[in-house]
């Protein structure tokens, strides 16, 4: 066995680990339906003004506001004309005149108001006003939502339902992106079989290829799930080459100190050992290097040390690389249900779960999935530390 060298504290790994992660550079063109969510590679300048004319905010009547009488005196005006959305006036509207509008519509020439439905009475060619709005009222002026020649979104934007509305209005029908990065997961371990296989003597499923999968969608990249590789040498080199073919490669499991832990041995011959071994619990066997001029996160075989590491490492990774950007802060505050203790040199992130707005320990074990399956988050324990029930603590959501 080879004992983890000196641990680095987790900021340091992750300062490490950001600063040989490179947005990605390859760009694709989809059709705007399935942009949601990607990143735009190219700023997109509008090719026309939105709206594209002084469009009605009311069905009502078009009149010009100078025929309008004194508060509290109806003004008859004739109807000389209807103007339905996606239709324009045939003509230009004149004094004691009204046309009917309906909401969309493009205000005729000759007008500047449009009165609101509710406050008229009609009587065949005849409309009575009883309620008298400001000029310009009820009308959307040509532009003054987007206006030709604006940039209408940057590179880099992330496109949402709304930025999606944006481009349409546009009338573009595919979009330029940046690729999503491609994640190789690389299980590895004697003892780990694929989901569906009927276990037999010592073996248990494969977990990690999933969870990992999971977090990779979640921030941008797109997984491939490598077959299992045994404890063997030639094996796992053979597997590294091929997940060496994607932006990044993540292994699991063969990161510790056992007789069998071949992965640490690999990555110093094949690449850049730039660190190994983390001042955090659970998941103290982290491991990161450069092979071949591509990122290769080696995590621990356990799954919620392996879960947890994929959060605080792998996904703010994954977030630079896919261009999305770090996520917003989403604590939640509560008091603890029960004292929990900090360990000794390494801080912990703790699984809790929120009971009547308390919160309580979710941690079994290192290799209990449930730790996180049944969690609603986690705090931060700084090394050396005991809260007290009652502490009032910030939960990270899952």
């Amino acid at each position: 066995m080879r004992p983890i060298g000196a641990l680095i504290p987790l900021e340091d790994a992750a300062g490490i680990i950001d600063a040989a992660i490179k947005p990605i550079e390859r760009k694709e063109t989809l059709p705007l339906d399935d942009a949601l969510g990607r990143v735009l590679a190219s700023d997109i300048t509008a090719a026309h003004s939105a709206p594209p004319f002084d469009r009605s905010t009311m069905d009502g009547y078009a009149v010009i506001s100078e025929d309008l009488g004194g508060s509290g005196t109806p003004t008859a005006l004739s109807v000389v004309e209807d103007i339905f959305a996606g239709s324009a006036a045939k003509n230009k509207l004149g004094r004691g005149q009204a046309m009917q509008i309906a909401t969309g519509a493009p205000i005729p020439g000759g007008a500047d108001t449009v009165v609101m439905v509710e406050d008229t009475k009609r009587a065949g060619s005849v409309v009575e006003i009883y309620r008298y709005p400001s000029k310009g009222d009820n009308i959307t002026r040509m532009a003054s939502d987007i206006r030709e020649g604006e940039i209408l979104l940057k590179a880099g934007s992330i496109l949402d339902p709304a930025k999606i509305g944006m481009l349409a209005s546009q009338g573009l029908a595919e979009v330029s992106v940046y690729v999503k990065p491609i994640v190789a997961i690389m299980p590895t371990g004697e003892e780990i079989v694929p989901l569906g296989k009927h276990l037999t003597g010592a073996q248990i499923y494969d977990i990690n290829s999933h969870t990992l999968a999971s977090v990779v969608r979640l921030n941008g990249g797109v997984p491939l799930v490598l077959p299992i590789t045994g404890d063997e040498m030639k094996s796992l080199n053979a597997s590294l080459e091929k997940a060496l073919a994607s932006d990044f490669a993540v292994i699991s499991g063969g990161t510790s100190v056992g007789e069998k832990d071949f992965l640490m041995d690999l990555l110093e011959s094949a690449g850049d050992v730039r660190f190994h071994g983390v001042k955090l619990k659970p998941g103290k066997p982290t491991a990161f290097a450069v092979v071949k001029g591509k990122p290769v996160l080696g995590m621990p075989g356990y799954p919620t040390s392996c879960l947890m590491n994929a959060y605080l490492l792998l996904a703010p990774a994954l977030r630079k690389m896919s261009r999305l950007g770090s996520v917003k802060n989403r604590a939640i505050s509560a008091i603890l249900g029960e004292a929990v203790h900090g360990a000794t040199g390494r801080v912990i992130f703790l699984p809790v779960r929120l009971k009547e707005g308390k919160a309580y320990s979710a941690f079994k074990d290192s290799g209990a999935i449930t730790s996180a399956g049944r969690a609603d988050g986690y705090i931060v324990i700084p090394p050396d530390t005991e809260l007290p029930a009652g502490e009032s603590v910030e939960i990270t959501p899952f």
